[in-house]
Formats: C-alpha cells, structure tokens, sequence
C-alpha cells in the first residue's frame, strides 16, 4: 500500500511564505514525476510545478520565480517552497507521483489547504 502524506498548508498575509511537504511511504521501488497540483473553489485541478527524477523541472506561468520544487529522493519527498504569496494562490494543494509498486501507478495525497488572506 503507498501513501502520500501532505503538510504545511496554512494560513499567510499575501507576501508571505509557506513550505509544502509529500512524503511517500509503503512498497515503493521507483519514483518518476512528481509535481504539485491546486484547485481552487470553482475552479480546475491545474498543475503548479513539477519534477522529473532527475532534477528537471517545470512551473506554471503565474508561479515561476515564486515557487521551487525540489525533492528528497532518499526520503521520497518533494517539497514546494511558495514566497510572495498571493490571494489567488488560494486552493487545496494536491501532492502527486508516479510511483512503481506493483505496477507504475499514479498516486495523489490528500490535499493540503492553502489560504492567503489579511
């Protein structure tokens, strides 16, 4: 059974920062992508970073230069670093990877709540 667990969602002033984790855990062989999703009321799961297994990566357009996703690969852990928040980076943010366990599989935590209010 693998699990991904998520934390560091909170609440932040718009320009503040926060520190998401997602460790995995169970029988896991192989790692490839993992990235980070959001999905905000109303609005489409979209994709925020994400990161190959070696270490290349990609962002979408709103967040580069505010966000890094980076990963752990011996603790099985990927993080994303937000800085200058903003209110529209409100949503519940997702964890996601394409674990190998007994088959490639897309796994998905369970979601972290992000609010960036005053």
């Amino acid at each position: 059974q693998v699990q991904l667990v998520e934390s560091g969602g909170g609440l932040v002033q718009p320009g503040g920062s926060l520190r998401l984790s997602c460790a995995a855990s169970g029988n896991i062989f192989s790692i490839n992508a993992m990235g980070w999703y959001r999905q905000a009321p109303g609005k489409q799961r979209e994709l925020v970073a994400a990161i190959t297994s070696g270490g290349s990566t990609n962002y979408e357009d709103s967040v580069k230069g505010r966000f890094t996703i980076s990963r752990d690969n011996a603790k099985n852990t990927v993080y994303l670093q937000m800085n200058s928040l903003k209110p529209e980076d409100t949503a519940v943010y997702y964890c996601n990877a394409e674990i190998l366990s007994y088959g490639w599989e897309d796994y998905w935590g369970q979601g972290t709540q992000v609010t960036v209010s005053s």
